[in-house]
């Protein structure tokens, strides 16, 4: 067959499909590959397909060299790639030889199809929140990851420190759908939101009679949470009695609902979060000792938006593309000169504040990308004006983009693989960002 006619034949097909020679050196690449993968078909052709796809299994499970090697096709496995963006796509290939005239293996096909699209809405009807819902770059919040899954499997009561809006449900979430409970109830509570008889009744529902009104038996968050996790939000503004109620859940398991004098098992997983030090709070008498050292089995510390600025890029990124998804749009991004603002910003209610920041944005925004004049005016205001000029802020955004980059390479010895990994991005690309950036290892001496 005419390689035109075959070029024609492959483009017309909507999923991706690459063939590679003996050496698994790219030997075709169609348009639909180009478009998952965001690498032009020029660039692909003659590369490792490893290089390309960089997918979860290139390095020790790779479907292509199981086909190569045992002659069997791999059909339909789900695996994630990077593309070309440095974005992680979820994608579903299937593998099979190519032979030759004579039956002789010259190489082998894949076939893949992006499940980003699917996996991305199957998460919003369903509203499970998993460890990847969590996105960071940073050093500290990675920290926080790599011990996650360990502290999600072992059923211990949690403690998340940290202020408003630093992700903390998000986290009590992950910590959920990684654990043993996860096919059972996730229920929060905000116990800064209710008044203290309010609140009782709503952890531990209560019978018919128990006070005016109450003409049924009506379960609580404990009973609905049974089986699962229950998430304390604001732990730290519950009343002393209150506290004592709680405690004895922790120790015995068991809890009354209001009204009845029957104890009711309470197989739940507890997590707690608080904006305040309860350290503090127990020094100062208002949150009993007993209760704190109960919740603090495993405390984990989330840090403020101000302290890992490095994921400011990454999360603008993300919420310009949710609300592209949601609203039917297509804003291309944010300018630098936008995005210098908000990394100059201080952010007092985080993660929530630039969410809040990028939909007002959003909806000032007509088309292209996000500048500065869409931000709020206390963020990028007139005060500003004269010492932000387009070269400065450029300049200034550079600036920033160089101490991660150096800051990263620093954390990791200077070592470009390991650094690109932490980074989320390949190797290459991080030579290409080092090399704009005016970044060497002579750069190790003037850090």
């Amino acid at each position: 067959m005419p390689d035109e006619i075959q070029t024609i034949i492959l483009d017309s097909i909507t999923e991706g499909v690459f063939t590679v020679d003996k050496s698994f050196r790219i030997t075709s690449f169609n348009n639909a590959a180009e478009k998952i993968t965001g690498t032009p078909r020029a660039r692909a052709i003659g590369m490792p397909c490893r290089e390309i796809l960089r997918a979860s299994i290139c390095e020790g499970r790779c479907a292509l060299h199981q086909t190569m090697r045992s002659g069997k096709p791999v059909l339909g496995k789900n695996v994630v790639i990077l593309d070309a963006a440095g974005t992680r796509r979820s994608i579903s290939i299937t593998t099979a030889i190519l032979r030759g005239c004579e039956g002789e293996i010259v190489g082998g096909v894949e076939t893949f199809r992006d499940l980003t699209m699917i996996d991305t809405l199957r998460k919003e009807i369903e509203r499970e929140y998993s460890f990847e819902d969590i996105i960071s770059r940073s050093h500290r919040m990675r920290t926080l990851f790599d011990i996650l899954p360990d502290v999600a499997r072992s059923g211990s009561t949690v403690l998340l420190e940290g202020e408003s809006g630093t992700g903390k449900e998000l986290f009590a979430r992950a910590l959920h759908s990684l654990s043993p409970r996860k096919r059972k109830p996730f229920v929060a509570v905000n116990c800064a939101a209710l008044p203290d008889t309010l609140l009782e009744s709503e952890l531990f529902g209560h019978t018919a009679g128990a006070f005016t009104d109450a003409r049924k038996d009506t379960p609580g968050r404990f009973a609905r949470a049974e089986g699962g996790t229950l998430f304390l939000d604001e732990i730290g503004d519950i009343s002393p009695a209150l506290q004592v109620r709680l405690l004895r859940v922790l120790q015995e398991r068991s809890y009354e609902p209001l009204g009845s004098v029957a104890p009711v098992s309470a197989d739940v997983r507890i997590v707690a979060a608080t904006n305040k030090s309860l350290e503090g709070l127990v020094r100062a008498g208002t949150f009993r000792e007993d209760l704190y050292y109960r919740i603090n089995v495993v405390c984990l510390s989330l840090p403020p938006l101000r302290d890992r600025m490095e994921n400011i890029p990454l999360l603008v990124e993300h919420f310009i593309a949710k609300l592209n998804r949601i609203q039917d749009r297509d804003i291309a991004g944010m300018t630098d000169e936008a995005l210098t603002c908000l990394m100059e910003y201080r952010f007092p209610g985080n993660v929530r504040e630039l969410e809040n920041i990028i939909e007002r944005a959003f909806i000032l925004c007509r088309g292209g990308e996000i500048d500065r004049h869409h931000l709020p005016a206390p963020l990028c205001g007139d005060k500003q004006e004269h010492h932000l000029t387009e070269q400065g802020s450029h300049r200034s955004f550079s600036h920033m983009e160089a101490s991660f980059v150096i800051n990263a390479l620093r954390r990791n010895n200077w070592s470009r693989s390991r650094t690109a990994m932490e980074l989320g991005i390949h190797k290459t690309t991080l030579f290409r960002k080092m090399k704009a950036l005016g970044i060497s290892e002579e750069s190790r001496s003037g850090e």
